[in-house]
């Protein structure tokens, strides 16, 4: 499973979901979908932006786990 670190990300620089969303010109329903792993996809400039107003890496940005149940 990928999970987004953006909660935590925001926390850590003082910013808010409301802030993030102005900045990358997204709107609070799919910021908050992208949070909740609601989303199928997510366009490369949404990671981009993410770090770049995060400052932090792809990998602080992004957290794969790997169920037992998806591997065969």
């Amino acid at each position: 499973m990928v999970t987004f670190n953006i909660e935590k990300l925001l926390r850590k620089n003082n910013k808010t979901k409301y802030w993030l969303c102005q900045q990358m010109n997204i709107t609070t329903r799919n910021l908050n979908r992208i949070i909740k792993n609601e989303t199928s996809s997510i366009s490369f400039r949404y990671i981009q932006d993410f770090c770049k107003y995060l400052h932090c890496s792809v990998a602080e940005l992004i957290t794969v786990t790997i169920d037992d149940k998806e591997v065969s």
